[in-house]
């Protein structure tokens, strides 16, 4: 016998349900899921690198280094009143710069300046503002003697361990009473021989 009144539409309800129960079970996890995603921080995209900023990341005041060669002779001194570096190009700039070198036979260049910049393999100076550089004499291999010679400026360019020097701005070069300003310069030291173009003017003394 069936049975009838309330327990049989109980158990037939219970029975329909039944039915529908795997639906209803993939349902919940489905929703569980798409609230799980939806809660779920999105990874972070890698943030674009930096462009690298002309930025000093360390500066010192007063300071003087000096550099000797194997036989423990002073070959250069650069001192100034504060240095900065700016690691985008590795270049070192100087204020109230003061160069001391010494190049091949012993000759000492002096150079000063109200700011000097360099990069890292110090391979080429730049000096600027009120640039003075004063090369001492020397004598040539056949006996010769050669004044020193002074450039001055408001730029100035020194090169290849001293040998060359060289300027895009008027200049004035003098040497054993000799005056020669001109709008730019080139100066080799090993072959003495200085390149002045533009207006180029020039006062010698008597001998």
């Amino acid at each position: 016998m069936k049975p009838t009144g309330p327990l049989a539409q109980l158990r037939q309800g219970w029975d329909h349900a039944a039915v529908y129960l795997p639906v209803l079970t993939m349902g919940l996890l489905a929703l569980g899921s798409y609230w799980i995603l939806r809660s779920t921080p999105m990874p972070q995209e890698p943030a674009p690198a930096r462009p690298a900023t002309h930025e000093s990341d360390y500066f010192m005041q007063d300071f003087s280094v000096r550099s000797h060669g194997a036989d423990g002779q002073l070959r250069s001194k650069l001192s100034g009143t504060q240095v900065h570096h700016y690691p985008d190009d590795d270049t070192i700039e100087i204020d109230q710069a003061h160069l001391l070198a010494f190049g091949e036979g012993g000759t000492l260049t002096l150079a000063q300046a109200r700011r000097l910049r360099t990069d890292g393999s110090q391979s080429e100076y730049r000096l600027e503002g009120e640039v003075s550089i004063n090369r001492s004499g020397r004598t040539r291999q056949d006996g010769r003697a050669l004044p020193a010679m002074r450039f001055t400026g408001e730029q100035l360019r020194v090169y290849d361990k001293n040998q060359r020097i060289a300027s895009d701005l008027p200049v004035e070069l003098t040497q054993g009473g000799n005056r020669i300003t001109a709008e730019t310069l080139r100066y080799d030291a090993s072959s003495q021989v200085a390149d002045l173009q533009g207006r180029v003017r020039a006062q010698f003394s008597s001998r």
